[in-house]
């Protein structure tokens, strides 16, 4: 909220999670008297709960949580909910050892919702499904940083999902790599897929890698180019070259005459006074040398524009964001860009969405979200196979088939104070051309609430 109001400087633009450190560095460098009580508040209740205890020695902190609550739907997306409503329990503890430089981290938790929620891959046949939330160590330096482990990323405009590296997949074990500055960075990111088979029915192994340049000319503006690969083959192994950080994947594909889904974009993000522009670019299964009868196949792409504004107090993100109908497919089905079923950026494809969101603190700690969201879905989807040469012609770029247009009016809301937070959202899902069916209609009320009482222990260690 306070990132969108332009009162907050972005630690990190184009990256998500923020690092505890960076954004309390960033709420101590805040103007507060731009802020109002609530806010100034807000601010000194998360730089408190951040701040690291002030010692050089080893400390511990354990976070802990119980939450009870209800909704319409289990999957965690409410603007395409799916899956049935429940009233479910959730509860974990989140453990963090700081050993200097070094961070490990490790939260395992149980939710009775994901046995339903149709993207959550994992045992769901047990009487209480779990899973970590994140399992990681990760080390900092002067010109970089070294993680492994388990942890969502999101690569792009913070507002929405990225194209290349998003949370829409749970986390998962990879590597990344951070060399540079604040002001230029190189970034990689490497992780073995689950086995796929391939057109012949043959069982691929398969490897994810990206590569991100980043660069800050100013602290009102960040700029990013990037690459990701999908690797995938029999019995196939990760190829250094493509791992190598320092090294272009288009030029890995070309000279050694690899089979790789190569794709290829963008970030851009500024700010001018209180508004924040963002964009981001996908062109995916990018080909260097097209000479074959099937270069002609329709494009495949994503985009995303958008716009961040405070208005008398008020919070506003616009965004249009639109992903064509072959994006994340390819002839070969061991080279989708997807995670055991669920998209590894976007999880759904032949789409656009318009949404506008605003953010309002009416109290302390009570933050008010409503939004009006427009989603126009086509037939396509990445998990479908890729169309023969011959259907090309008559493969449509976006809106595949019979497109079901959704009108999304919601409000949520956050009440945290203390060790209690409430949190909740409704709305109203107007539906044309309901389930792809010409002239069918539909309305959904969608919703959910939860209540969730937390506690948390910290100290050094002897």
């Amino acid at each position: 909220h306070l990132i969108a109001r332009g009162a907050l400087a972005d630690p990190a633009p184009l990256s998500r999670p923020l690092h505890a450190d960076d954004l309390v560095r960033a709420l101590e460098a805040t103007d507060t008297t731009r802020l109002n009580t609530a806010e100034r508040r807000i601010v000194r209740d998360i730089v408190a709960d951040l701040r690291p205890p002030h010692t050089d020695r080893p400390w511990l902190r354990v976070n802990g949580e119980v939450t009870a609550a209800g909704a319409s739907h289990a999957r965690r997306d409410p603007l395409r909910a799916a899956g049935p409503g429940h009233a479910t329990a959730a509860g974990g503890l989140d453990l963090q050892l700081a050993l200097g430089h070094v961070m490990l981290v490790t939260h395992p938790y149980f939710d009775t919702r994901l046995k339903y929620d149709p993207d959550y891959f994992g045992k769901k046949d047990r009487f209480v499904a779990g899973r970590n939330a994140e399992a990681y160590g990760d080390a900092r330096f002067g010109l970089g940083e070294i993680f492994f482990g388990s942890l969502d990323r999101n690569w792009g405009p913070s507002a929405l999902e990225g194209l290349l590296v998003s949370p829409s997949p749970y986390s998962y074990d990879h590597l990344a790599l951070t060399l540079g500055t604040s002001r230029l960075q190189l970034q990689g990111l490497l992780t073995q897929l689950d086995d796929t088979a391939d057109a012949t029915g043959t069982s691929n192994h398969r490897y994810f890698v990206a590569h991100r340049l980043l660069y800050r000319p100013s602290g009102a503006t960040t700029l990013a180019v990037w690459e990701g690969e999908i690797i995938a083959g029999p019995a196939r192994q990760l190829e250094p070259a493509f791992a190598n950080v320092l090294n272009l994947g288009l030029l890995v594909e070309w000279d050694q005459s690899a089979n790789v889904n190569s794709l290829l974009g963008f970030d851009f993000a500024t700010r001018i006074g209180r508004t924040h522009l963002f964009a981001q670019f996908l062109l995916d299964d990018f080909q260097i040398d097209r000479s074959g009868v099937g270069d002609n196949e329709p494009p495949s792409y994503g985009l995303t524009a958008g716009v961040q504004t405070d208005l008398r107090g008020v919070a506003w993100t616009a965004f249009y964001t639109q992903v064509a109908n072959l994006t994340y497919r390819t002839p070969n089905p061991a080279e989708t860009v997807e995670r055991r079923f669920v998209g590894l950026a976007r999880n759904f494809s032949d789409y656009d969405q318009l949404t506008l969101r605003a953010g309002l603190l009416v109290g302390p700690g009570v933050l008010v979200s409503p939004e009006a969201t427009l989603l126009r879905q086509g037939q396509g989807d990445f998990r479908l196979p890729y169309p023969p040469i011959a259907a090309y012609g008559s493969t449509p770029t976006l809106f595949a088939g019979v497109v079901e247009r959704t009108v999304r009016l919601a409000l949520g809301a956050n009440w945290d104070r203390g060790a209690l937070g409430v949190a909740g959202n409704a709305g109203v899902h107007f539906i044309h051309n309901a389930g792809h069916v010409a002239g069918a209609t539909d309305t959904k009320w969608v919703g959910g609430i939860s209540v969730t009482y937390r506690f948390r222990r910290q100290g050094e260690i002897p």
